[in-house]
């Protein structure tokens, strides 16, 4: 007894821990103790909506619409090298809905990364764990590295950069998920729900990056919601999960199942049984609330349907005619047909080649008097002008003639004129 109690004495000596409050929330009884819907060091971001922040909890995405995107990023960076994360969320949504999750520890994460999940994202120097149904198992819990060079988005395939990876089936569980990270200058580890995950020595982070957390859902959404991150500065000599010393690559994927313990009978109900009831009753009355604002969003969309629809069925009914007017057209089109056949009757019924014939001797006589007509009249014209034509020679021949004597004139004057010479 007095040997076990020194090694803890000895192991307490060797490992201090202290909360860091500006990368952490969700220690104490509210996330926002100001009630004044934000985070104190934390800022808060989504796209397509806002994240529901409650008492107890962020709802980064949810559970409708679809293809939303939240974030919580920490606004001062750790200054520690060695560090413990504890992480919780919870992951709800219909049988084949989706999304991801992830949580990030990296340098200026909310201009490089914001709301980008690991498929969206470029580049960025650090760490993310990615937590999503990854390959159709149920749920993966994934580890990837960046040191700034490597662009994700334009990489087919980001999977196969997971360095480590464990399958956790995290949906639907009606309970928060506890994943918890531990970085030293021995070992990283990931653990979940107080199960290892996988561990590496081969990983170093450096201080000053700064924790983030993000989640994207698509058209059929899961609703993540988070309810604490605490960061506590750790100095140990010692891990609780092996490392692979000695193994040349960096990962170790543990997922072998502990032996089951023992179960001790049952205590009858106590004053910490009464509190977690209680955490339980809010946390039901949260999603209901939740449930309920998703059903009133789903009741405007479909009461805003109905009056398109209603606008529409009366934009229809105004380009409907009348039935006074379609009578009227009806008539209209009875008297046309019965036009047509009493016209294709009388062509079927008459020869018109007669008609022609007396049409064409009509045009000829016409034609035979209209000449005379106007030969007689020409004939009469030419007679009554004659007199006049007469006048008109005369004029023609003295206009001629004294051309001539001017002519003459001109020749004498220009012969009689003295002679120049060059």
């Amino acid at each position: 007894m007095m040997k076990t109690l020194a090694s803890l004495a000895l192991f307490a000596a060797g490992a201090t821990s202290q909360v860091i409050d500006s990368s952490s929330f969700g220690a104490g009884k509210t996330i926002s103790p100001n009630r004044d819907h934000s985070i104190p060091g934390w800022t808060i971001g989504g796209e397509g909506h806002h994240p529901n922040l409650l008492s107890d909890k962020v709802i980064l995405t949810p559970p409708y619409p679809g293809n939303t995107r939240g974030s919580l990023w920490a606004q001062s960076p750790v200054s520690q090298s060695e560090w413990s994360a504890e992480f919780q969320f919870r992951a709800s949504g219909p049988e084949r809905a989706g999304g991801i999750l992830q949580l990030w520890y990296t340098k200026d994460g909310q201009s490089r990364i914001g709301t980008s999940s690991i498929y969206t994202v470029g580049k960025f120097d650090g760490f993310a764990l990615v937590i999503d149904t990854h390959g159709g198992r149920g749920g993966s819990v994934r580890g990837f590295l960046n040191d700034g060079t490597t662009d994700y988005k334009s990489i087919n395939s980001p999977d196969a950069l997971a360095f480590g990876h464990c399958d956790y089936s995290y949906r639907n569980l009606g309970r928060p998920s506890i994943v918890k990270l531990k970085h030293t200058n021995s070992i990283f580890e990931v653990t979940i729900d107080d199960k290892p995950c996988f561990s590496t020595n081969k990983v170093a982070l450096p201080a000053g990056n700064t924790f983030g957390i993000t989640a994207a859902t698509p058209e059929n959404p899961d609703s993540f919601e988070v309810f604490k991150f605490i960061l506590e500065s750790a100095t140990t000599q010692g891990s609780t999960i092996p490392s692979n010393q000695g193994n040349t690559q960096p990962i170790v994927n543990q997922n072998q199942v502990p032996p089951k313990a023992q179960v001790p009978p049952a205590a009858p109900a106590s004053e910490g049984t009464m509190i977690g009831l209680a955490a339980q009753f809010v946390d039901l009355s949260g999603r209901l609330q939740l449930t309920n604002k998703a059903t009133n969003t789903i009741l405007q969309d479909i009461k805003s349907q109905a009056q398109k629809a209603d606008a529409r069925h009366a934009e229809l009914l105004q380009m409907l005619i009348t039935k006074d007017q379609y009578n009227a057209l009806e008539s209209r089109l009875a008297r046309m047909e019965q036009l047509i056949a009493n016209i294709q009757r009388d062509v079927g019924d008459r020869d018109y080649s007669s008609r022609f014939n007396q049409l064409h001797d009509t045009l000829r006589s016409s034609h035979l008097s209209l000449s005379e007509n106007l030969q007689g009249h020409l004939l009469n014209v030419i007679t009554a002008s004659t007199p006049r034509m007469g006048f008109f020679i005369f004029l023609v021949i003295a206009f001629q003639v004294v051309l001539v004597i001017s002519y003459v004139i001109y020749k004498r004057r220009r012969a009689n004129m003295p002679k120049k010479f060059l």
